[in-house]
Order: C-alpha cells, then sequence, then structure tokens
C-alpha cells in the first residue's frame, strides 16, 4: 500500500486556529504522523506525506477555489513552506517508526512551454515554472528557495528559519509525480506576468485540459536531469 498521510483534509479545528498559513500547524501534522505511522508503521511499505501541495496553497488560499477559499498570496506562500517544512518533519519520523518503508512527496507539475522564442514570453515561462515547479522542488532538493522568485515575492514571505530549508530537504526516496497538462505561456499584454495561451490543435480531456503527451516526456527528462530524485 501507499499511504497519502494529506490530501487537503484539513482539521476544521486547526483551520479556525489558524490553518496552513500559521506555523502552529506544523507540531500538530506531527503529531498525526506519529500516530499514524506507529499504528501501521510496520504494514506499510511505502508512504506519501503530501499530495499536491501547490493546490492547497495557491488554489485554496492565493485563488480562493478550493477550501478554505482564502484570497491572499502571503498566506499561499505561507501555507506552501509549512506544508514543506511538515513534509520535512514527517520524513523524520515515518524513517524511525517504518524504517523498511520508502518515504517520498507527491508533487502536481507541468511542462510550461514559451509561446514564441521573444524575451517576454520566455520571461513569461519562467515565472509560470517557478510558480508550478521550482517554488516546490528547488527545496526538496536544493535547500533552497529560486532566488527569482525570492525577489519577486520579497515583500509577502513567510518567515524562514534557520534549520527549516534543510529540515525540508531531508532526503527521499521517490518523487511522486502528477501531470495533468503542460501548458503554452505568453507575456501578458495587460500588465500580468503571463498568460496561458489556449492551443487550437490538441484534444482535451473532460474537465479541458489539454493533452500534451510531449510534456510529460520533457517533464520526466527535466526532472531527471535537474534535481535526479531517486526514483519517480
Amino acid at each position: 500500500p501507499y499511504v497519502t498521510l494529506f490530501h487537503w483534509d484539513t482539521p476544521q479545528v486547526l483551520e479556525d486556529e489558524g490553518g496552513w498559513p500559521s506555523r502552529d500547524i506544523v507540531d500538530p501534522f506531527a503529531e498525526y504522523v506519529e500516530a499514524v505511522s506507529a499504528r501501521l508503521g510496520d504494514r506499510v511499505t511505502h508512504w506519501i506525506t503530501h499530495n499536491e501541495p501547490w493546490v492547497v496553497s495557491w488554489v485554496g488560499h492565493g485563488w480562493g477555489h478550493h477550501a478554505p477559499g482564502r484570497e491572499s498570496d502571503a498566506d499561499a506562500l505561507a501555507t506552501a513552506h509549512h506544508l514543506l517544512l511538515s513534509h520535512g518533519r514527517a520524513v523524520e519520523i515515518l524513517r524511525r517508526n517504518s524504517p523498511e518503508a520508502q518515504i517520498g512527496i507527491t508533487l502536481n507539475l507541468d511542462n510550461p512551454y514559451a509561446a514564441s522564442e521573444s524575451p517576454e514570453d520566455v520571461a513569461a515561462t519562467r515565472w509560470v515554472d517557478g510558480l508550478h515547479n521550482r517554488w516546490f522542488l528547488d527545496p526538496l532538493f536544493r535547500g533552497s528557495y529560486p532566488d527569482d522568485m525570492l525577489e519577486a515575492w520579497a515583500k509577502i514571505m513567510p518567515e524562514v528559519r534557520d534549520g527549516d530549508l534543510e529540515l525540508i530537504s531531508t532526503p527521499i526516496d521517490f518523487l511522486g509525480v502528477n501531470n495533468y497538462t503542460s501548458p503554452l505561456v505568453a507575456a501578458d499584454d495587460n500588465g500580468g506576468r503571463s498568460q496561458i495561451v489556449r492551443r487550437a490543435d490538441v484534444d482535451r480531456t473532460d474537465m479541458g485540459w489539454e493533452v500534451v503527451p510531449d510534456g510529460l516526456q520533457d517533464l520526466l527528462l527535466r526532472l531527471h536531469r535537474d534535481y535526479a530524485p531517486p526514483a519517480i
């Protein structure tokens, strides 16, 4: 069995106390991981700490489309950091309580493509890559947040304490990859950092995702080249 410890189901009592934007949630999450792994650690062979922390952070806290419906970039960034921090805590606990198991985290990742070779479209595509991918991959595998994104978000960054990034980058055994599509990105003429360009010549899923098979191949090759997870 592969057990996912957190798939967006925050207890209401913890949400009422501040939820994921509050660093205080990390300790209760660690207590939860301790309890579950103490009970099941001798039988579970694969643990996933979090499923798609990007969705929790941005869709739930930045854009308000998912629970808890917050619309705050600062809350999204704080949520992302605390999810990653709690992941690091979980890995330490699982190593102790389930020493024979494989431990990883699952990210929803894509391979953004620039709509043209113009510097503006290329810069917009790098922004989307930073938002979707590098903000989670870099701390997990390199122990740092990407410099360009740190500069952009400097005024709303959460507190990052000494030792946080070392804990977040605790080695894992595998990276879970959920890939739904790979966006075509252009500069935003309306003053934003980027816009997604709708392709005219691709199939779409029932949810409207563009089917981009090459995106999965390019994503997996990129992950292997740039981050070298032990397994995917």
